[in-house]
Order: C-alpha cells, then structure tokens, then sequence
C-alpha cells in the first residue's frame, strides 16, 4: 500500500523514534520512499546549498552491498573511512556509550565476557539488520565539518521524516568503514565521501534487540538559559 500522508505529528515522530535493530521482509514501495525523500528536501543548509547525497539500496543491489560488507569484517579488512572518526570517548560521554551498549546487550542476552556474542552483536550492522532498505550519506570529499552538519540534519530530518511515515530507521557510522563498495555500486567519481548509513524499512517486534530504550539527560545537562 502506498502511503502519501503520515501517521503521526511532528511531535510524536520526534518522541517516539529511536535506533530499530531488526526489520521485517517487507519493502517500502518506491512511491512512498520517493515522496518521503522528497520531504527530506526541506532539511536548511548553510546558504541552501544542500550539499547531501543520498543512496538508497533496495533489493539485489542492496543484497550485493549487504555481502560485500560482512565479507570485508569476517576477513578483516581494515577499515578506510573518507573522513576521520573520533573514536575515544571520555568522562559522561563514555559513561553514556557504555550505558547504550549495557542496554542493548542485556535485551539481546549478551554478557560482558561474551566475545562471540559481541561480535555477532557487530556482525548484525553489516548485515544491514535485515532491514529491506539502506540509504548511504556523502558529500563532497573536499568539504569540512562545517558542511558535515548540514548533512547530519538532513539525516535527522529524513529519519524523523520516516518516523511519520511508520517506517523505521537505524543510524549507522559502521557503514563508512568501506566506502569504494558504495562508489561501485552507485557509479561514483572518488570525489564523493560517504558519511554513514541508515537501514530502514518496518520494524520486527520480534527481534530482542527493538526491546532497547535509553534514556536523556535532564535539559540542564545540556542547556543554559540566560537573560
């Protein structure tokens, strides 16, 4: 069934969505994807350059990608990201991240000591979490983290988007490990960086992992208010 209006506000698309680790079979027909990229359109950028490009994968090419991805981590390919990755997270953030990974391994029944279990929890990104979709991120490979930004709202902007649209979604930096497989696939000229990935389509709720919830921190964590 093609779906041309949301199901839900603005409101609640924003306090309902979260990280979808486990998707169902079922593609999102093509009219419904192109009329919710097309929203996405909106998202602002500096001096409305909007200077995203986005990939979508679906079917054979999404299931090229999908095995291509998982045989570049089981034979340990080393990753070769377009743009550098901060991976060291200190102080409340790493106590954050932590807390994330707890949550999600406790529902999954994957222990501290678990490696294999750990692994596999891995492994499940580069199988796409078995969603039907994944859109694939970039930019110019010459622009900055100014420009990054703009990018990153149109990710929020498109995932909130889908929200709306009962579809669910799941951010993934992992996807920018092995970016040439994206440019082959696509036809695209070096030029073009990719930034992330996010798998979509509808959700399982048989999967352990969607059992997932974290929580924010109060609003004066975060922000100040004067005058």
């Amino acid at each position: 069934m093609v779906v041309t209006k949301p199901s839900m506000s603005l409101l609640d698309a924003i306090t309902s969505r979260r990280s979808v680790r486990g998707f169902l079979p079922d593609p999102v027909p093509r009219e419904t994807l192109e009329h919710i990229f097309d929203i996405a359109q909106q998202a602002p950028s500096n001096c409305n350059t909007q200077p995203w490009q986005a990939f979508v994968a679906s079917g054979e090419v999404r299931d090229k990608l999908q095995k291509q991805f998982l045989a570049g981590l089981d034979q340990g390919t080393p990753a070769e990201p377009d743009f550098p990755y901060v991976s060291r997270w200190e102080g409340e953030y790493r106590h954050r991240q932590i807390d994330c990974a707890v949550a999600l391994y406790n529902e999954m029944g994957i222990a501290r000591d678990d490696k294999a279990g750990r692994f596999r929890a891995v492994r499940r990104n580069f199988e796409f979490f078995d969603a039907p979709h994944i859109v694939f991120l970039g930019m110019d490979r010459e622009f900055g983290s100014t420009i990054a930004l703009d990018v990153g709202i149109y990710a929020q902007t498109l995932m909130l988007t889908m929200q709306a649209f009962g579809i669910s979604s799941c951010a993934m930096g992992s996807m920018r490990g092995y970016p040439h497989l994206v440019r082959e696939a696509f036809g695209l000229d070096d030029n073009i960086g990719i930034l992330l990935g996010i798998s979509f389509g509808y959700e399982d709720p048989e999967v352990d992992a969607n059992r997932t919830r974290t929580v924010r921190e109060p609003l004066a964590n975060s922000v100040s208010f004067l005058g």
